[in-house]
């Protein structure tokens, strides 16, 4: 275990002169509504199980279907590359991300790691702009559940459900696969995420069979075709369809030997994630072949990946992705709920949010309570939507989805500064390598990635520069109110402060 102290900055530093030490010295004691509540389940998850949440989080076959014949249309033959760049990327940072987690034994996902490297003020912000992240991701898929549900139910039987029926009644099923128990929710996610992955292993297989619309080719990886000018927007779809891969820290409490397990399955993630889009992107080219795919694209973008299934499986194979999509937003939705729930539980044992939202389930070990807020948080901001006439796509899901991406990326390239600095506060016996250049580069790299998506945003959302500029400010917006917060308590609630971020849950 690590030595803890208080530096000057107010970050709790670790001093780990061997690879073992004294315990951490006690902070400020829980809240006494917390003393004796049950906690969540312990040693239950392994690394599949984590993979399983990660991999559900970024919706692959969403993703797949609903963004990736963007990307073709912008960056042409090239497009996979883009996803293994970003995949390569994300990867050097888990570098870092996983050397750390050995050294910071807390369920609060980056709002502990900033803390330990940034101070407490940085990991306030931190924390703030994390909850406005995922639940701006997970509420706002509700719209894309919506019109996913709506296109699904037109396609099979013709039936015509109102958006706003669909996204209240999703908003109660995500809330009860919450509610239940982790190893539950892994087991849902199991299912569903094989269940979309399949379907585009079956149009692998029916293209690499048939051999393509012209033959199998290699030229979506040629220089020519990799370096053109919409190589920069397809990096932008690629940084963001690996959304929530990082969350593989917020289960530390629940993993079978974490220091194993969560490294483990955040390289696993990001390595299916990364080799997976680039695979399913190359197959669809091939489908169409490299002379018509992009005329492909202008011409039905969204119907690129069921056509291409319909030719080379079968139309009950195009029926199936339909309720698959369906599907893999649930499991997208339920991963980011529970992903949520815990910073919620993790910010109320720790006295900063209302002590009732650190309440665990006494039977189903799961942070109930939170997850009645979140559904609740999802049903005003859905309803507020409905009444304003929204559209389901286009406002609900852009508008809150866009900067939840952009908080999420700039967490993980402070993340990367706060790694950097963590490993020059204290003594280890890690290797210079992954406590100094990788998390440089990856500093540089996730900047670069953020800038990117930032720069080609008016692609994601279609939406005027003035709209744009306040999605993009509110992520400054939320970190700076946490830094301001963070000041305010440690004037007014030293031992709240005191205790934030500081306590080995482990």
């Amino acid at each position: 275990m690590d030595v803890e102290s208080t530096s000057r900055e107010g970050a709790p530093a670790a001093v780990a002169p061997q690879r073992t030490a004294a315990p951490a010295p006690a902070s400020a004691p829980a809240p006494a509504s917390q003393q004796h509540s049950p906690g969540l389940r312990r040693a239950r998850l392994g690394v599949a199980d984590i993979a399983f949440f990660v991999v559900s989080a970024a919706a692959p076959l969403t993703v797949m279907a609903g963004v990736a014949p963007l990307a073709i249309g912008v960056g042409g033959l090239g497009a996979p590359v883009g996803y293994l760049i970003a995949g390569a990327t994300l990867a050097l940072f888990a570098v870092g991300f996983t050397t750390m987690t050995r050294h910071v034994r807390h369920g609060g996902g980056f709002y502990a790691f900033i803390t330990r490297g940034l101070g407490r003020p940085a990991g306030f912000g931190a924390a703030t702009l994390a909850l406005l992240a995922y639940n701006g991701m997970q509420i706002g898929v509700y719209g894309l559940l919506a019109t996913g549900t709506q296109d699904a139910l037109k396609a099979l039987w013709g039936v015509d459900v109102p958006w706003p029926v669909i996204a209240f009644a999703g908003v109660g099923v995500i809330w009860f696969l919450g509610y239940r128990s982790i190893e539950f929710g892994a087991k849902v996610l199991g299912v569903l995420l094989l269940a979309e992955t399949g379907i585009l292993v079956l149009l692998a297989g029916g293209v690499l069979l048939d051999g393509g619309a012209e033959g199998l080719a290699l030229d979506s990886f040629a220089p020519s075709n990799v370096l053109v000018p919409g190589t920069g927007a397809v990096l932008a779809f690629a940084f963001a369809a690996f959304t929530g891969f990082e969350s593989t820290a917020i289960y530390r409490r629940e993993a079978r030997d974490p220091g194993r397990t969560i490294p483990r399955a955040t390289f696993i993630a990001v390595g299916f994630l990364g080799l997976f889009y680039a695979f399913s992107v190359w197959i669809v080219i091939q489908a169409f072949g490299s002379s018509q795919v992009v005329k492909a694209v202008a011409d039905d973008p969204l119907g690129l990946f069921f056509t291409a299934t319909s030719q080379y499986v079968g139309d009950w194979a195009a029926a199936l992705m339909h309720v698959f999509i369906v599907t893999s937003i649930i499991a997208s939705q339920l991963a980011f709920h529970n992903a949520i729930n815990r910073y919620a539980l993790s910010l109320a044992q720790e006295g900063v949010l209302p002590p009732a939202l650190g309440r665990v389930h006494p039977r189903h070990r799961s942070p109930y309570v939170a997850g009645l807020a979140q559904s609740a948080l999802a049903l005003v901001v859905v309803a507020g939507f409905v009444l304003a006439g929204a559209d389901p796509y286009q406002q609900l899901l852009l508008w809150m989805n866009t900067p939840g991406m952009i908080g999420l990326l700039a967490l993980q390239a402070v993340t990367a500064v706060a790694v950097f600095c963590f490993f020059r506060r204290v003594r280890h016996e890690e290797g210079r390598w992954r406590t100094a250049v990788v998390p440089v580069a990856a500093t540089v790299l996730m900047v670069g990635a953020l800038w990117l998506v930032i720069a080609k945003i008016d692609l994601m959302t279609a939406a005027p520069f003035t709209t744009n500029a306040l999605l993009v400010l509110t992520v400054p917006a939320a970190f700076a109110l946490g830094v301001a917060v963070a000041l305010r308590i440690r004037r007014t609630r030293p031992e709240v402060y005191a205790r934030f971020a500081a306590e080995p849950e482990d």
